[in-house]
């Protein structure tokens, strides 16, 4: 397809003269173009293509930026950026230094709200909405939320708030049936309900119809034929549940539909209450596989959620891959299948995930223990209570969870798990740096967050086979909650037929042994402190690495060991400093009177920005480099010789 529209397009304000049939042409291209790009840098793909006609009605009803638009998540949103003058900056997103894949308000004024979590657009847009009262400032509020972010919580608090206050605003359910993990719970069926009521829909339109024919002063009648349709609904429509919370209900239309989507836009912008317009989407709308059945992506929402780069079709020959070799899985796959094993081997043990099935492993636990695997949809609170219950009742939960999610739960585990000293095991997938996401998805925060809770213990393996050894070892604990953190990366190591071992809690592990200084490291991160020991070496300065798989708490008894046989000590972790591993040690060794040189490794007291792993981590100093520079800025207290 040939791009003439699209590139001309400088702001919404260019396409609100556009008649309906350059406005469609507007909508392909940008189709075409979101495909071309994403396939090729990677992204988000599939949730976008389903809301472009939603995206171009949008902008060309309202008056953006003075009207405020709030998109939940922003997998939506490519379509917008390209809409808000940033189609040349385009290729650039979720590369580093390039575009976000999410909203970001210092990225564009058409960016009104943030957002990498779910379900947060409707009380944000409360929060928008209300400031008017204040402000005295005339615009329009919209928020769109996917019907995956609708089972969330947040939203019903928000959308329930929205009715008490009669706040005027619009909320566009985008339900397009399909999210990372399949939707789950009775909102659902809820949803589906309304789908399949064709007579309710076909008689509401008449209503409208006839409505629209009357007079302005003929408000008795309006008022009849409104009596009409809710008494319609609540014939044929189950619970009335978005009615009944205040808001006035319109759909479902056809998300594709675009001249239907500007008029309803326009005809239900004014309404001085909370709206909700239903509207049907394909997700992955355009984008065509030879791989599915009748040749679109959206058939397949996990697979194509999210593109890897590169993933265009080629025409060129390629070249045969010599057989290599199988590396070890990464964190989550290693987790799935020793989920798997456990299960196999305990009957009390149960998985729970908060719609991550695939992004922690689970697909496959899932299809094995089916009674014993619990998606509870995006309600990462409720996953933690509910986990809580099920302990007291000697119920072995594990909590699969990624590591920025669990932070939406933190007065749940606080609250409901670590006050009562219940034994719920969490696995926090994504620690550290989770990549091209940014910000929003990075587990910076986790060591610090959880390190402050009393009673938690707090892990990190090295490896895939240390991750059985502390599944295990949090499975025989029974005395609280028991945290494993791992990151988005290998498992470096993992036999699937060793036998687990039971691990001391607040155990080290010596993996090489020196004399000069002592480099405790976390997790993976081990493995460049091995690697820096040995370049070390050649400058005869003896390192000793060591393991610190247990974060909270600290091995005391080596720590004591060390006092008196290091001059210097360095940590290492793949967290953010302040609250971090290195303040706990160092402040462990402040209190003994501990007289070395001490530093720390670890990610800077600021948001990182989105980009490669490996990039950040290099970009951050979490590497071989680091760990080599800071070790020989010790070398006049070191007692060897140079």
């Amino acid at each position: 397809m040939q791009i003439k529209i699209l590139p001309e397009i400088k702001s919404p304000a260019d396409i609100r003269n556009f008649s309906e049939k350059k406005l469609q042409q507007l909508a392909n291209e940008l189709r075409f173009h979101i495909i071309d790009v994403i396939s090729e840098v990677g992204g988000h793909l599939a949730p976008t293509l389903g809301v472009v006609e939603l995206t171009v009605a949008i902008h060309k009803v309202f008056n953006t930026p003075n009207d405020k638009i709030i998109w939940d998540v922003g997998h939506q949103a490519y379509a917008h950026k390209l809409l808000t003058g940033r189609y040349k900056d385009f290729p650039s997103i979720r590369q580093m230094g390039g575009l976000s894949g999410f909203l970001k308000r210092n990225e564009s004024e058409y960016d009104v709200f943030g957002a990498g979590h779910a379900s947060t657009s409707i009380s944000a847009a409360i929060g928008v909405a209300e400031s008017r009262k204040f402000t005295k400032k005339d615009f329009k509020v919209v928020s769109i939320i996917g019907d995956g972010s609708m089972t969330g919580g947040l939203a019903f608090e928000a959308m329930n708030n929205a009715g008490d206050l009669k706040t005027p605003m619009l909320v566009i359910l985008n339900d397009n049936e399909m999210s990372i993990s399949p939707n789950v719970g009775a909102l659902n069926n809820y949803l589906n309900k309304i789908v399949t009521n064709p007579t309710f829909n076909r008689i509401r339109d008449e209503i409208w119809n006839v409505s629209d024919r009357l007079t302005l002063g003929n408000k008795s009648m309006q008022k009849i034929l409104g009596k009409v349709e809710d008494s319609l609904k609540s014939f044929l429509v189950p619970g009335m549940l978005f009615e009944e919370l205040g808001f006035r209900y319109f759909g479902p239309i056809d998300g594709h539909n675009l001249p239907e989507l500007i008029t309803t836009l326009d005809r239900i912008k004014d309404f001085d209450r909370p709206v909700l317009l239903h509207v049907l989407t394909k997700k992955g709308k355009g984008m065509v596989s030879t791989e599915v059945q009748n040749g679109e992506y959206h058939l397949d929402a996990v697979k194509f959620h999210a593109v890897k780069a590169g993933s265009k079709n080629s025409t060129k020959e390629k070249k045969p891959i010599k057989s290599l070799p199988s590396p070890p899985p990464i964190f989550q796959n290693t987790f799935g299948h020793l989920a798997c094993e456990i299960a196999r081997n305990r009957n009390d043990t149960v998985c729970i995930t908060a719609a991550m099935r695939e992004g922690t492993g689970l697909v496959d636990y899932a299809k094995e223990f089916p009674k014993r695997y619990y998606d509870v949809g995006i309600a990462e609170g409720h996953a933690v209570t509910f986990a809580s219950g099920l302990v007291t009742e000697e119920i072995r939960p594990i909590v699969a969870i990624y590591s920025t999610f669990l932070q939406r739960a933190f007065d749940h585990l606080v609250h409901d798990a670590a006050i009562q000293h219940l034994p719920v095991i969490f696995c926090l997938d994504r620690a550290g740096i989770a990549g091209e996401d940014g910000p929003t998805h990075h587990g910076a925060l986790d060591i610090a967050y959880l390190k402050c809770v009393q009673d938690l213990i707090v892990s990190s393996p090295r490896n895939g086979n240390e991750l059985r050894n502390l599944l295990n070892t949090a499975l025989e604990y029974k005395d609280g909650p028991f945290a494993i953190r791992y990151p988005k990366a290998s498992s470096e190591e993992f036999d699937q037929n060793l036998q687990a071992e039971l691990l001391p809690i607040g155990s080290w592990e010596v993996l090489q042994n020196g004399n000069d200084v002592a480099i405790l490291a976390v997790g993976p991160l081990t493995y460049l402190a091995l690697e820096a020991a040995e370049e070390l070496k050649k400058l005869n300065i003896s390192c000793e690495v060591v393991n610190c798989r247990f974060i909270k708490p600290m091995d005391e008894n080596y720590l004591e060991f060390m006092l008196e046989k290091f001059s210097s000590v360095l940590t290492i972790e793949e967290g953010v400093r302040s609250g971090g591993f290195g303040e706990g040690v160092l402040s462990w060794l402040s209190s003994n009177n501990y007289k070395g040189n001490s530093s720390i490794i670890s990610l800077p007291d600021k948001f990182v920005e989105h980009g490669p792993r490996d990039l950040l981590l290099e970009k951050w100093g979490i590497n071989k480099e680091q760990i080599i520079k800071t070790v020989t800025s010790f070398k006049s207290s070191l007692k060897t010789e140079f």
